[in-house]
């Protein structure tokens, strides 16, 4: 089978890369905790990483520029598009091909000229036999009429309270792997007027027929989240990116002798989980936008909702990385800032890039770098992301798998760094 053209460009700039580095793919792959023969085949394009974090890890270690870090994911999410695309036809195509054909059997010769012999007839079933029969056709129907109501009943209930179901309508939410998955309620998510349990409304009607009120689902766990019909854009969240890991550090209620030691950046979401975790000072989030369709969609602004801001939490800080280890990194492309300390906190671009509107399609997405800072509030919050295609238009809300993203100052509290030498947390410096 011939490689799909998004795979080898991605493997084109990997090549690029590696080249350029002057590594060898033994040295390359040791740092990178892979197999020499699983980096030959990425950089060949006879596979794609199904994570970008990989990806990410050989870009910056080959020192990659920001440019070509915002390059490099924007082909590994075609070339991860393209192989998903192939494993469905390869799947579609082995169901068609192991089909038992069933061919009813042509009649022979000798059954065309061979009279056929008189049959006598069965005698008629006895009634005990037909009432058995009819009592089971009147049970497999009561089992029918108790599904369907079971079914409907949920649909029923659900279809109340239709401001609630326009808030969560076009709720985006993200999984620790970088991947959009369902809001906490589906049901309530869908478009009031996709219900077939009672009739939208007028004004229902007119809200879906505007898109004023954006649906998503999602795959969990999968790559590029599936949208409703009238969404015509995906967006990927990682809420615990890492702009380096030296500038990443979380708060934790533990003393330091019971925090596990840093995580690497792909398995920060599960530790963060697993510690009950806040990210400390500021949080690092990479939205990865793609149209769906053919259709160009523009991304007019994106815009900060504060759900709470109390007073920061008196827990342990940990900076992620290692004492002594130098930590590089650079400021790609589309980043914003938002203060989160501010009244009124709105993401502004950094310094000398340019801000939204962006323009995305599904051969064209855009990677967006939000950085979000607290120094004297604990900040529970989520982005809106309004976007027009055409005639239509909504806005999206982009959160944490259903729940607002927190982000907490840590001034004056311990510091700890982890240290290789000691295999333990350290204390590192006290703000």
């Amino acid at each position: 089978m011939a490689t799909p053209e998004e795979t080898a460009d991605f493997a084109a700039l990997i090549r690029e890369l590696k080249d350029r580095s002057g590594l060898s793919y033994g040295v390359l792959a040791k740092r990178l905790h892979m197999s020499t023969s699983t980096l030959h085949r990425y950089c060949n394009g006879d596979a794609v990483p199904t994570e970008y974090a990989p990806v990410e890890r050989f870009a910056r270690l080959c020192k990659a520029t920001p440019e070509e870090l915002v390059e490099a994911h924007r082909r590994w999410i075609l070339a991860d598009g393209a192989r998903q695309r192939e494993r469905k036809s390869a799947t579609t195509a082995n169901v068609t091909d192991n089909a038992p054909a069933v061919t009813p059997p042509a009649p022979g010769p000798e059954a065309a000229l061979t009279p056929t012999p008189e049959v006598s007839q069965p005698a008629a079933p006895k009634p005990a036999v037909r009432n058995r029969r009819r009592t089971a056709l009147f049970a497999a129907a009561a089992v029918a009429v108790v599904l369907a109501a079971t079914v409907l009943v949920p649909r029923l209930v659900s279809g109340g309270g239709g401001d609630d179901r326009k808030q969560e309508a076009g709720s985006v939410t993200s999984t620790g792997r970088g991947t959009t998955s369902p809001s906490a309620s589906p049901k309530s998510s869908a478009s009031a007027s996709s219900s077939p349990s009672r009739s939208a409304s007028p004004s229902e009607s007119a809200r879906a027929k505007n898109g004023a009120s954006a649906s998503a689902s999602a795959k969990a766990g999968g790559g590029a989240a599936d949208v409703a019909a009238d969404v015509p854009l995906t967006v990927t969240t990682r809420p615990y990116a890492w702009e380096s890991p030296c500038s990443q550090t979380y708060l934790v209620d533990e003393d330091a002798g019971k925090v596990p030691p840093p995580p690497t950046e792909q398995d920060a979401p599960s530790w963060v989980s697993a510690l009950g975790a806040v990210s400390a000072d500021s949080q690092y989030l990479e939205l990865t936008v793609q149209g769906s369709g053919q259709d160009t969609v523009v991304l007019n602004s994106l815009n900060v909702r504060v759900v709470e801001s109390a007073a920061p939490v008196a827990w342990n800080a940990y900076t992620m990385g290692y004492v002594g280890v130098g930590c590089g990194g650079g400021v790609p492309t589309h980043s914003f800032d938002v203060g989160l300390d501010a009244s009124r906190p709105v993401a502004t671009p950094k310094s000398g890039q340019t801000g939204l509107p962006y323009k995305v399609s599904e051969s064209d997405p855009e990677v967006l770098y939000i950085t979000a800072a607290a120094s004297s509030h604990d900040v529970r919050w989520y982005l809106e992301l309004a976007w027009t295609s055409g005639s239509r238009h909504g806005v999206l809300r982009i959160d944490d798998q259903g729940k607002p993203f927190r982000t907490s100052g840590m001034s004056g509290r311990p510091r700890f760094g982890y240290s290789l030498d000691k295999s333990e947390w350290v204390t590192a410096q006290s703000d």
